[in-house]
């Protein structure tokens, strides 16, 4: 799953603080004093190389990543 977030749309000192962010910069979000992901800044990757793997393979290798990430945390 990707999301996309519209620094327009978020309150003005989010918007500063994210936009700040460089790469390997971390974003913790927290709810109710505990954590519900941790965000690492990364510079963009360049494009795949035709062939290499499909957008589902790329999907399922994210998905499994995310989930250890939240595994771990809890």
């Amino acid at each position: 799953m990707s999301s996309r977030i519209d620094l327009d749309d978020l309150p003005p000192r989010v918007a500063k603080a994210l936009a700040a962010l460089r790469d390997g910069d971390e974003v913790v979000l927290v709810q109710g004093g505990a954590v519900v992901a941790r965000l690492t800044v990364a510079e963009s990757a360049p494009p795949a190389a035709a062939g290499d793997s499909t957008p589902v393979e790329d999907m399922a290798e994210v998905m499994d990543h995310f989930k250890s990430m939240i595994d771990d945390e809890f």
